[in-house]
């Protein structure tokens, strides 16, 4: 099984410029704790949480609908490609500790792979286990 597979592939993101604001309302209205940030093109260049908003955003001394997105962003993140086969994605999940993962295909954001979305695929809740393990450690 693939990556394309499992992953979902509508997924909301912001520009660079967009407000933390604005983030946070789609972060709220789609139930989702990640907005990739992505060029014109759809280039991925970073990503918010919502633990990034709640850890690293000063909403009581900052402005939320002034403060663009780019000022929190992480941009060093963990991408794999939507035809890697889905067990290499497992290790990937584990040897980052991370909960999602971006899906590239040439340069563009196609799809966000999570824990969620291998968790409903039976098959391999014994990898979510082993990966939920792994970043306690």
């Amino acid at each position: 099984m693939t990556v394309k597979e499992l992953m979902s592939s509508s997924v909301c993101f912001v520009k660079p410029d967009a407000p933390l604001q604005q983030a946070a309302a789609l972060m709220k209205q789609y139930d989702i704790g990640f907005i990739p940030i992505c060029d014109n093109n759809g280039g991925l260049l970073g990503a918010v949480t919502d633990r990034d908003l709640i850890t690293r955003a000063d909403f009581e001394r900052s402005q939320p609908s002034l403060t663009p997105v780019s000022m929190l962003m992480s941009s060093d993140l963990i991408t794999i490609s939507p035809d890697m086969d889905i067990h290499e994605a497992t290790c990937i999940f584990s040897r980052g500790k991370v909960r999602r993962l971006p899906v590239v295909e040439n340069g563009r954001l196609v799809g966000i792979l999570t824990l969620n979305d291998l968790a409903k695929k039976r098959l391999y809740l014994a990898e979510v286990g082993d990966i939920m393990g792994a970043m306690t450690r």
